[in-house]
């Protein structure tokens, strides 16, 4: 059982906490590029509890920082963007992306411009993604060694969704090892699925056996079940250092992607999810169908966001949401055409990890064998956060990047009788790998 102590420990993310301080040894997906234009309006940005701004300047380069102008407090998302920095409205003072005062207007020459700056983080961009770190030391990390990092950038697809709770719950919605066959496809009986339909196999055992193990990356688990004489299925799936996972929701010879579960603050989310658009999985494959081609209920692949707002978690929110139950369908679930009554696999995770409240609380729990993977995992994180803290030890993948690279998840049927880690590794050399990019070698 997770004892009071260690819930608020993996949960509480603000500045000085130990889960915080963690986080912040690490780059951090904070948002698209596309939603920062040269000298446009600055963005909001809520992460791991700092109210910060972000905008693009004149030169196209990026700047994250304190919202509160070092003067007075005022807050520079009123700001104006304009000739390579964000200008104060209240006295214009302005700052560049690294903070730096560059005119202080209101006071006469020579001001003091080169004792004032504003705090801002380090930034870079790749895939797509504004990446920030937050952490203290002087030369920040190096990005993750994501094979999906690897990819050509116009083969990557990204997305952004906002969920309503701790990102501990949402982190674990991936890693929980047993829900498939119950929440997305209880209703669904594997005689009226093909053979070659990949949720067949976890429909036909709703009860699999599992290994798990700690990794150089955080934490793995395989999942097996019998698939014919001879013949084994496996899902394995992966938590990595400080909030990513790997669902095994697509071929494991193919299927490169990193699924981020970034603190916005305690009670707040932010899924960031980059895939690889030639990679088979659930994302590129046909909706899955029973014999006939009649689409499974609660399928579906519609993620319906409200329009984005300008307040602190107004971005990338989902229609369907506590406040309308989800969108549940009462009639469906009663009538068996959808197990959960929520049409999408992804809004089915989301409801029931909103359901929880804001921060579970820990010490309601009755853990089962088959949540090993959510208690592993729970360790290893609590025990490298108080490692960080009482010795000054790196977490995993803080410094040695290339951690990451061994990571892979996916599904795929083996006659392979080896140890699980050895089929893990073989099919692993024989999967399809990116070259690492130029940018990384760089770097």
């Amino acid at each position: 059982m997770t004892t009071a102590t260690e819930g608020m420990e993996l949960t509480r993310i603000g500045p000085g906490t130990v889960m915080g301080d963690l986080m912040r040894c690490y780059w951090i997906p904070a948002a698209l590029s596309s939603e920062l234009v040269r000298d446009g309006a600055p963005l909001r940005l809520m992460l791991l509890g700092e109210k910060l701004i972000a905008f693009r300047d004149s030169a196209g380069r990026v700047g994250v920082m304190d919202h509160r102008c070092p003067h007075r407090c005022a807050s520079l998302f009123l700001g104006r963007n304009e000739e390579g920095g964000i200008r104060c409205i209240y006295h214009g003072w302005k700052f560049d992306v690294a903070g730096n005062c560059l005119d202080m207007p209101s006071l006469p020459p020579p001001g003091f411009k080169q004792k004032v700056k504003a705090k801002a983080y380090k930034v870079v961009e790749r895939a797509g993604v504004v990446w920030v770190y937050m952490g203290s030391r002087a030369e920040a990390p190096p990005l993750p060694a994501f094979e999906i990092l690897d990819v050509p950038e116009d083969e990557i697809k990204v997305s952004f969704i906002q969920r309503d709770c701790n990102y501990l719950q949402a982190l674990e919605g991936e890693i929980d090892t047993s829900h498939f066959g119950f929440l997305h496809a209880g209703h669904v009986d594997p005689e009226d699925l093909a053979e070659n339909e990949p949720v067949r196999h976890t429909v036909t055992n709703r009860a699999p056996e599992y290994h798990l193990a700690e990794t150089p990356w955080g934490t793995q688990y395989a999942g097996y079940r019998e698939a014919g004489p001879g013949q084994t299925y496996w899902r394995f799936g992966n938590f990595l250092f400080p909030f990513w996972t790997q669902a095994p929701n697509g071929e494991f010879g193919s299927h490169m992607h990193a699924r981020a579960w970034v603190p916005l603050d305690d009670s707040h989310t932010m899924f960031c999810f980059l895939w690889w658009k030639r990679g088979v999985s659930a994302m590129s494959l046909p909706q899955p169908a029973f014999k006939d081609g009649t689409p499974i209920g609660g399928t579906g692949r519609g993620n319906k966001l409200l329009p984005n707002t300008t307040d602190w978690l107004g971005r990338w929110r989902m229609a369907a949401n506590p406040g309308n139950d989800w969108g549940i369908d009462r009639a469906a679930q009663q009538n068996g055409s959808i197990y959960s009554g929520i049409d999408g696999i992804h809004l089915q995770d989301q409801a029931i990890t909103e359901s929880m409240g804001p921060v579970v609380d820990h010490t309601l729990e009755h853990l089962a064998p088959s949540d090993q993977m959510i208690t592993r995992t729970r360790r290893r994180l609590l025990m490298a956060a108080r490692a960080l803290r009482d010795k000054g030890v790196l977490p995993p993948g803080a410094e040695d990047a290339e951690v990451y690279r061994g990571a892979r998840s996916g599904y795929f049927v083996s006659d392979d009788k080896n140890p699980w880690r050895e089929v893990y590794a073989r099919q692993l050399a024989a999967s399809v790998h990116p070259q690492p990019s130029p940018m990384r070698a760089a770097e």
